[in-house]
């Protein structure tokens, strides 16, 4: 790869401001007065509206009491506003999920592997994804990634969701492991009946982004109400969106990016003039030394002297510290980049049913399947000074006597055809289960749920490398015509040589000598279709994701024998055994590390079991006293018991007041755990490709601790390098060094490792005022700290604790080695660990006002949801320095983030205005600009603020048929000068039209 992904700064497509989610203040009684028009939550009343079921407890809360858990809810009717059928894409416009796994994540250079092609994660407060529990109906559901818990959202069906709570903070004690940083729980719809049709179609201005949604659901009650069943099938298909499509698309990037200013010295060198900045924005940027028909040296200098159809190489303008020139006949860098987002369809067929025996007897089941595909587009296979000999056939038919001792390329192998990753799965998914009532105040619901999920990820385009290096060593057959030397007779061993590529000598392994087919790589498009065919390989990783979850638990309270002042004690015990498994292959030319473009890897595998009590208690203290309108406590604990790590325990207290009607506080305090997963414990050693900027160079010094100068010198000189050398040492000026060409390295499980622990708090307000009827506010402050976190460091991580630790003799060191003739990193090695912490702190603002004007006028709907964060911290490893993420763009991580919406309502008409918006984040780290204030030119040491207007309007025709559409990114808002997708997506303005029809 020739890109970093620190250098593609991430954005997402426009997701429209009316998809707000608003916290659940509102009391049991009040929760079905407001319902979904005003989102104030999910709290869903029984049929004798006496009490309600929230996320984040198992006890149903009486009437008149509030929930002691800041959840955030949205509803259905505002995800079909919003004109996102993706749901990532639509919740993480949420505060408290702008870090998910977005599409633009898991597509072009951006994907880390096949099996994340098209997958979407949701990340809840920047904790990781691994920290984020994922529910369908409080039940846990089967994953999407091999190794892990993380749910693909994608398997989820859009059209069914009637709400999804978002609750943050520690849910161990109610939900199990996994929710350190909180939960999402997705609520379905049920008891369906008639026929409901919803199609959707999606296009930017610009005629690219397409997206089509189709969705039928049809249901049934039978035997006079006592059952139901219900069945549902849903498409959606998203074209692929490649960067391509927005080249020169204003100052945006990839076509313009900040580099190194040829005015200017290397940062920290005695020419750095702090006074210019060290990196201005630039365009027609291209790849040093390096084209799509080969750049050829002859003299073997490092310099191209000829493009591969024979002309004088034009070099262009080299730009200091960097991998780059301006102009030439070297490859377009904006041309580089693949996918923004990839191609996605999907189809879900959903069957639920239920049938009432008795009141104390209710049978239900549900079963889903799920097959998708998705697909992106990379980058192209590359070589850097790979050596073609000097009777290599092709390169004396170019250049005869002028190129006597054979020649150097360097290429961008475009013509090769680029790398594609496709991912095709199957997922089924069943539960069944029975509930009913015991007695007035009891209640059981006993459950089991089975899910897996079948991937299947396919990589084409990658070169087999001993066929790849036998293709490229063509020499004249004899007679006239061309041929591989390890054709000739006699021939037994294939000559391959690279000074910046894999190359292979030695006896064939793939092939046998005869069958090899010679390789033109010299002018695009020279490579012959036979040729491409031998030395390329399309292969396939298979992965099989199992989850077994038997549950059982009693509810009610102690309303048949005891009641407190405020009413009867409500509690809730319960059993739960989960297993999980996950098995995957690689493909049989990566298992035997036959690939020149991929990292040879094992299969990995294993499995876990869990089994768990609960119990959870609530004390409704007073109920409509003198100055306690209201107060309560409650708390929960489980214990579980894990083949792995053992057993842990977590718990949870909590608590509500209410001095008068208008006013009241709560709280919670809980500690969570987290067990490894799979991939964490089990996973076998295997290869990875990283990038590496390099602490020891020039402009990385500075920003390192005290340490750092002396280590660097002492390692470089260990390492075998001269004083002058050590002097003149630069990887950034170098494309092959791990800073601009990705390194090999390893990595593998730790089975040693132990659980997560996670603190978390939380104190909250609600104001709604009794002489302001509608009108809700509340305010919740977070507060979570995470220890003994388990982290997979980064080889940039490890290197920069190796050379800022007082001495090298320190673990970090030892991970990494160094060529003894260049000095660059040349190997590095990774495990997870329990050594990483995370804290994070910050206040949720929910506002929602409803204000009915006049049957004239029409009704309006106000809400704000808003976020300051006030701390975002990570420590990698022990010994590490706590890195202040606050503010910064990789996550996104803005102090201050809100949205906004403005409905008005009149008959069956519905317009709605919408605004997202985020503060500016950092593009220059706080470490960077300490160490060099004059990084950049001022104005772009921040990315600008994210602005993102969107309009939506809607007609019900009938008591049947309604017409909708609206406009995202209103305004058409481009990313910010430099950026790539970054605060806002690169598709543009974009219209949507749907229509929604209940046949009967």
């Amino acid at each position: 790869m020739k890109t970093a992904r620190s250098t593609l700064l991430l954005g997402v497509a426009a997701i429209p401001a009316i998809a707000v989610l608003a916290a659940a203040p509102a009391r049991a009684q009040e929760a079905s007065a407001q319902g979904a028009t005003a989102q104030s939550g999910t709290d869903t009343a029984d049929e004798s509206g006496d009490a309600i079921t929230v996320t984040g407890t198992r006890i149903t809360i009486p009437n008149g009491f509030d929930n002691p858990n800041p959840v955030v809810s949205v509803t259905a009717a505002t995800i079909e506003q919003s004109g996102r059928t993706n749901i990532t894409e639509f919740l993480s416009q949420s505060p408290a999920l702008l870090g998910s796994r977005r599409a633009i994540d898991s597509a072009g250079s951006n994907l880390p592997n096949g099996q994340l092609t098209g997958v979407n994660l949701l990340n809840l407060r920047n904790l990781g994804t691994a920290r984020t529990l994922v529910l369908v109906d409080g039940r846990r559901h089967v994953a999407g990634y091999p190794g892990t818990a993380s749910v693909d959202t994608n398997t989820i069906p859009t059209d069914l969701i009637e709400s999804v709570d978002v609750l943050t903070g520690g849910v161990s004690a109610i939900y199990g492991a996994d929710g350190v940083s909180g939960v999402v729980n997705f609520i379905m719809k049920k008891d369906f009946e008639g026929l409901r049709i919803r199609g959707q179609n999606t296009i930017s201005q610009r005629g690219d982004a397409g997206e089509k949604f189709l969705a039928a659901t049809a249901g049934t009650n039978f035997d006079d109400g006592k059952g139901n069943i219900t069945l549902a099938y849903e498409f959606n298909k998203t074209d692929r969106f490649s960067q391509r499509k927005r080249l020169n698309y204003g100052k945006t990037g990839p076509t313009w990016s900040f580099v190194r200013n040829p005015a200017d010295g290397a940062p920290g060198s005695t020419r750095d003039d702090p006074n210019v900045p060290d990196r201005v924005l630039m365009n027609n940027l291209r790849w040093a030394d390096s084209s799509m028909g080969g750049a050829i040296d002859i003299d073997f200098d490092g310099v191209p002297d000829y493009t591969g159809e024979g002309n004088p190489y034009d070099l262009g303008t080299y730009v200091p510290g960097t991998a780059f020139t301006v102009g030439g006949d070297s490859t377009p860098r904006d041309s580089y980049y693949g996918d923004y987002t990839p191609f996605l369809r999907r189809h879900i067929v959903n069957v639920m049913g239920h049938y009432e025996v008795s009141p104390a007897l209710n049978f239900y089941a549900e079963a889903k399947y799920v097959r998708s595909k998705a697909y992106t587009f990379a980058q192209p296979t590359y070589d850097f000074y790979t050596e073609l000999f000097a009777d290599n056939y092709y390169l004396n038919e170019r250049f005869g006597a002028n190129a006597p001792d054979g020649a150097l390329v360097s290429r961008d192998n475009f013509d090769f055809g680029i790398r594609r990753s496709e991912l095709n799965r199957e997922l089924w998914r069943t539960v069944v289960g029975a509930n009913g009532e015991l007695s007035s105040h009891l209640k059981y619901d006993a459950s089991f749920v089975f899910g897996q999920s079948t991937q299947r990820a396919t990589a084409s385009g990658d070169r087999i490398l001993d066929r790849y290096s036998a293709a490229l060593d063509a020499v004249s057959d004899g007679n006239g015509g061309v041929t591989c030397r390890i054709n000739l007779p006699g021939q037994t061993e294939i000559m391959g040589n690279s000074f910046g590529s894999p190359f292979y000598s030695g006896a064939p392994l793939t092939f046998q000598p005869g069958q090899c087919v010679p390789l033109n790589v010299l002018g695009n498009g020279s490579p012959s279709p036979e040729a491409l065919a031998f030395i390329l390989a399309t292969h396939t990783d298979y992965a099989r994701l199992r989850q077994y979850v038997g549950s059982a638990s009693i509810s009610g309270d102690t309303g048949g024998f005891f009641e407190l002042p405020g009413g009867p004690i409500g509690f809730a015990v319960g059993l739960e055994y989960r297993k999980e498994s996950s098995l995957q292959i690689p493909s049989y030319y990566t298992q035997n590390g036959f690939l020149a473009d991929s990292a040879q890897a094992t299969i990995d595998g294993g499995s876990y079991d869990v089994k768990e009590a609960y119990a959870e208690i609530r004390l409704p203290i007073l109920l409509d006293a003198p100055l306690a309108h209201e107060l309560s406590l409650g708390g929960a604990l489980r214990v579980s018991d894990y083949s792995t790590v053992g057993t842990n325990t977590a718990w949870n207290v909590n608590g509500t007041y209410a001095p008068i009607a208008d006013v009241s506080f709560r709280g919670t305090y809980s500690v969570s755990v987290r067990a490894p997963n799979i991939t964490e414990l089990f996973a076998g050693t295997s290869g990875g490709y990283e990038f590496i900027t390099d602490p020891c160079g020039p402009e990385r010094i500075a920003e390192g601790k005290a340490p750092r100068q002396a280590n660097c010198t002492a390692a470089l000189t260990a390492a075998g390098l001269t004083p002058q050398q050590i002097i003149d040492f630069n990887p950034a000026d170098d494309q092959t060094s791990p800073q601009n060409s990705s390194l090999l390295g390893t990595q593998g499980g730790n089975p040693n490792l132990s659980e997560e622990k996670a603190k978390t708090w939380t104190a909250g307000v609600v104001l709604r005022p009794s002489f302001l009827k509608g009108f809700t506010l509340s305010a919740d402050w977070y507060n979570i700290r995470i220890s003994k976190a388990i982290n997979y460091s980064t080889a940039q991580d490890i290197v920069d604790l190796c050379y800022d630790q007082p001495t090298l003799q320190n673990q970090y060191c030892s991970l990494i080695t160094r060529s003894g003739t260049t000095g660059y990193i040349n190997g590095f090695s990774v495990v997870p660990q329990n050594v990483a912490s995370y804290k994070t702190a910050g206040l949720d603002l929910n506002l929602q006002y409803r204000l009915e004007a006049s049957p004239a006028v029409g009704s309006f709907l106000f809400s704000l949801v808003g976020n300051y964060l006030n701390k975002l911290e990570f420590v990698p490893s022990l010994g590490a320095v706590a890195q202040n993420e606050l503010d910064s763009s990789a996550y996104p991580a803005p102090k201050f983030s809100a949205t906004f919406d403005l409905t008005w309502i009149k008959g069956p008409f519905s317009l709605n205005y919408g605004i997202n918006w985020w503060d500016k984040t950092r593009r220059v780290t706080r470490e960077q600009q300490a160490a060099n204030p004059d990084y950049l030119p001022s104005q772009y040491i921040w990315y600008k603020e994210k602005w993102e207007h969107e309009l939506y309007a809607s007609y019900n025709v009938d008591d049947r048929f309604t017409i909708y559409g609206g406009v995202n990114n209103l305004f058409d808002t481009k990313p910010d000068v430099g950026a790539v997708a970054y605060p806002i997506s690169a598709v543009g303005r974009s219209f949507f039209m749907g229509v929604k029809a209940n046949v009967f």
